[in-house]
C-alpha cells in the first residue's frame, strides 16, 4: 500500500467559489495540480507535481510533495492553511 499520506492535510481554495478543499495525500495534490489548478503552470507548480509522482512512486517522503506543494499553491494564492481542522 502507498504510504503518500500528508502528516496534517493542507487547505486549498476549490474550483468551486467560496468552497475550500482538503488535500490528505500526494495523490489529491498531485489531481489538484492537474485538474484544477487555476494559475500558471510555473515552475513551482511543476516541482509540486514532480514531487508528487515521486512520493506516488515511494521514491521521495510525502512531507517534501506537501512542502513543494504548499509552495505553488502559495504562488497562485489559493493556499488556505496547513493546520490540522479543528
Amino acid at each position: 500500500m502507498e504510504n503518500n499520506r500528508f502528516e496534517t492535510p493542507v487547505t486549498v481554495k476549490s474550483v468551486t467559489a467560496g468552497s475550500t478543499q482538503l488535500l490528505r495525500s500526494a495523490r489529491e495534490a498531485s489531481d489538484y495540480l492537474l485538474n484544477n489548478w487555476p494559475g500558471k503552470r510555473s515552475p513551482k507548480h511543476r516541482a509540486a507535481l514532480q514531487a508528487c509522482h515521486d512520493a506516488l512512486a515511494g521514491d521521495k517522503p510525502a512531507m517534501n510533495a506537501r512542502r513543494a506543494f504548499i509552495a505553488a499553491a502559495r504562488e497562485v494564492d489559493v493556499f488556505i492553511s496547513d493546520k490540522a481542522p479543528a
